[in-house]
């Protein structure tokens, strides 16, 4: 019986929140018992030496100043379980105004020699200004307190350790040990200051990083690492996060300032630390000028408008002041999911959504001459290396013979840019999809040496992108999840990583620079295993790589490389205003000729054998040799 009626008083405070008017009425019985309270302070505790009438009727009128300023602050309104330090701000506000304007009140009164029921003794309302405010705030923690207590059993709590004890720090430590839905108990910081390690912050001690062992770890029982300091760079982050995944731990990040709820944070915000974090790349500065500028009242086109990239791209030109978008793609279901998406949230935006094949002229040439587009965003192309390896026609009929349509759309109707998107896998290609993407970047030089050409022609190059569809980040995070084995094809295999929204701030950025008919290269930084990347997901899932998950080595596919490329060797790297974008100056080729090999090939394709669209490619693209040729 009273094990029911304790879970019943649990259920009631875990699922309710006292009333405004309850919490007010609370307040005002607390002013008036206070200052009758102050009274006896005041004199002793002698109530014989007072006149308690006279002190009743004045702490009516008393009760009724506060009870003004409680309504102008709105003290009552916030949940008490809840209580922040802002709330125990506007607490004291309402609690100081009430006793200046009672001290301007009895100040007046005495010198108009006005009634006694207004002149009340200036330490009586000090006296009952100090208990009242400490009453009003101390059920407030009593409340909150018990709220904890019965919310959270402190045995089932994890013990935390937060990286950074300064004003980052401390706020997530008033959060995980206020908010009544934390599950989080400090254990203490760590901080790299020298002059704080060994001492105590708000209580709790400050530890050096190199307390980071297993053995502290387990003597201490932590499991979970907080990284609370925003004024780092991405490189020393990275470097921080790699040594605590090796610990096994739990790892969550602060989200920036400007995601904070309405200004505070919340033990929800705090999210798990993704590959994402691990790349150790600064944020990327854009000339938001000139990409304004750029778009400003303009009709873009996007294809591949579903796609990874393309997708991002319309959710980074939601931001900018355009005139309409018009989003092309051929895969029904992605187009389903990006309207949604885009109807939630960014409702009104002016968007028109196309389900089209770009290598459809008859198509292409409609979307063209109804909307009109001034700027396009060329995204449209298949990207597995593998699947286009034993596909050669498709790859090239979609990927170079899409982009000569989309291409010569442009030119006939007169935009204004076109802006392709290419890969590092064009740069010394050994495989039909990267050599298709080579071809792609030739014929967009050709268009732009066409004598009727008034469209600026610009090409993107970069790197893989982490969480594209079918990349091998979400085939790991699959495997991993089905209990494993994780499938490397080689142990010493590495690629350039970028995240999706960085790659798209960068096309944005150079399809605003140049005169046209540039190649702009990204910096993807430094090429990463492989291998790294797997055993980092692994234990960002909680586990132990070759025990709980094993890594077994498949062998490198047909047209894959161990490592990919960039620049090649007769292309000239020049720099440009942003360290993040450089320029591949290409050496001039007879780009009559090439379009010439283009349109044959593309002409009666499907009459040809795999092995001969390969070998088309062979001679446009100088230095690719396939070894694998196809049977198809």
């Amino acid at each position: 019986m009273i094990n029911k009626l304790k879970y019943r008083v649990i259920e009631i405070f875990r699922n309710h929140s006292l009333p405004r008017w309850l919490v007010l009425t609370i307040d005002l019985a607390a002013v008036y018992i206070t200052f009758i309270f102050a009274y006896l302070l005041r004199y002793n505790l002698d109530p014989f030496v007072f006149s308690m009438g006279v002190a009743m009727r004045q702490g009516v009128f008393v009760s009724a100043v506060y009870l003004g300023f409680m309504f102008l602050y709105k003290s009552y309104s916030g949940l008490i379980r809840q209580t922040t330090i802002k709330d125990t701000f506007v607490l004291g506000i309402t609690t100081t105004s009430s006793l200046i304007i009672l001290y301007i009140i009895t100040y007046f009164s005495r010198s108009i020699s006005i009634e006694n029921f207004f002149n009340i003794s200036f330490a009586i309302l000090t006296i009952h200004y100090v208990t009242v405010t400490a009453s009003l705030t101390f059920f407030r923690v009593l409340i909150k307190m018990f709220y904890v207590f019965v919310s959270v059993p402190t045995s089932n709590k994890k013990n935390v350790l937060i990286y950074g004890s300064g004003n980052t720090g401390l706020i997530v430590r008033r959060v995980i040990q206020s908010d009544p839905r934390s599950a989080y108990q400090l254990k203490g910081f760590i901080d790299d200051n020298s002059k704080l390690q060994g001492k105590k912050v708000d209580g709790y001690p400050v530890f050096s990083g190199k307390v980071l062992t297993k053995e502290f770890i387990k003597s201490e029982g932590i499991s979970v690492f907080i990284f609370a300091i925003k004024d780092i760079t991405a490189e020393k982050k990275r470097k921080v996060l790699e040594s605590v995944i090796e610990l096994g731990l739990e790892i969550l990040d602060t989200p920036s300032f400007d995601q904070w709820l309405n200004g505070d944070l919340q033990v929800k915000q705090l999210r798990k630390v993704e590959l994402e974090d691990l790349l150790g790349r600064d944020s990327i500065t854009l000339d938001l000028l000139r990409i304004e500028k750029g778009l400003r009242n303009k009709t873009i086109l996007i294809t591949g408008a579903a796609g990874s990239i393309g997708s991002e791209i319309v959710r980074q030109l939601m931001k900018f002041d355009y005139k309409q978008l018009i989003l092309v793609d051929q895969a029904e279901t992605p187009s389903f999911y990006l309207n949604n998406e885009l109807k939630e949230k960014f409702p009104g935006s002016n968007y028109k959504l196309i389900v089209g094949d770009v290598t459809n002229e008859l198509k292409m040439d409609f979307v063209f001459r109804r909307y009109r587009p001034e700027i396009v965003f060329h995204a449209a192309a298949y990207k597995h290396v593998p699947v286009m390896e034993a596909n050669p026609h498709e790859s090239f009929r979609t990927n170079v013979g899409g982009t000569r349509i989309v291409s010569d759309m442009a030119i006939k109707y007169k935009a204004e840019k076109f802006v392709m998107i290419s890969s590092d896998k064009a740069v010394n290609p050994t495989n039909v999809m990267g050599a298709t993407k080579k071809v792609c970047e030739l014929l967009v030089h050709a268009q732009a040496k066409r004598s009727d050409s008034k469209t600026k022609f610009i090409t993107t190059r970069f790197g893989n992108v982490l969480g594209s569809n079918g990349s091998v980040i979400p085939l790991f995070k699959k495997q991993i999840s089905e209990g494993g084995p994780v499938t490397i094809t080689h142990p010493d295999i590495t690629r350039f990583f970028m995240t999706i929204p960085e790659a798209c701030q960068l096309v944005l950025e150079a399809g605003f620079m140049g005169n046209g008919n540039e190649i702009f290269i990204f910096d993807m930084g430094e090429p990463i295993k492989i291998l790294d990347i797997a055993l980092n997901l692994i234990r960002l899932s909680g586990l132990v790589p070759y025990e709980d998950i094993n890594i077994i080595y498949t062998g490198l596919r047909p047209g894959e490389k161990l490592y990919e490329e960039l620049f090649s060797e007769s292309e000239q790297q020049l720099p440009t205003h942003n360290p993040k974008i450089s320029i591949a100056k290409v050496a001039d080729a007879d780009y009559y000729c090439i379009m010439q090999k283009i349109n044959s090939t593309l002409t009666d394709i499907y009459q040809k054998t795999g092995t001969e669209v390969v070998e088309s490619m062979m001679e446009i693209v100088p230095g690719y040799t396939s070894k694998y040729p196809s049977t198809v």
